[in-house]
């Protein structure tokens, strides 16, 4: 594997690469019942929608061939209750090949340093208890704190 070098927002033609790496087993394993096309074009539209204007990022991380390793998601929403928009990362997903070396701190860093230059107020983020960056503490190792007080809700629309 090459060692990541850059760190960039992503282009609509990352969404292969992108792909690739919520498809392997372990990141999104309800995409294995459908196509590695109908994943793709979904990643696009999605991505497209992402780069249509900045309430959105996506940053990549490219290793020197130009292969994505690792990409992370940021939406920043404007609460009331806030002093400024706070930043809701959404996806921080790194290739099998690359994970263990720092690439998603850079990930994460990137956005931190976004959301000084907005003003922001605050990042969230959710992790699931059974994912792997959840049990070995990748977060509260970065810095960040698991909020005792708050659940997390979801209401399934599809």
């Amino acid at each position: 594997m090459s060692t990541p070098l850059t760190i960039r927002l992503a282009r609509l033609e990352d969404a292969n690469d992108i792909t690739a790496i919520i498809r392997e087993p372990d990141v999104v394993p309800r995409l294995a019942s459908e196509t590695v096309e109908t994943t793709r074009a979904h990643v696009a539209a999605q991505l497209a929608r992402c780069l249509a204007d900045d309430s959105h990022r996506v940053y990549v991380a490219q290793d020197d061939t130009g292969r994505v390793m690792g990409y992370v998601a940021v939406h920043w929403l404007p609460y009331l209750i806030h002093s400024g928009p706070e930043g809701y990362v959404s996806e921080l997903f790194v290739h099998s090949e690359a994970r263990g070396q720092g690439l998603g701190k850079r990930l994460l860093d990137v956005v931190i340093q976004e959301a000084r230059e907005r003003g922001g107020s605050r990042l969230q983020l959710v992790n699931f208890r059974t994912r792997e960056s959840y049990q070995r503490g990748f977060y509260t190792q970065a810095g960040w704190e698991e909020r005792p007080d708050a659940a997390s809700f979801v209401l399934p629309l599809l």
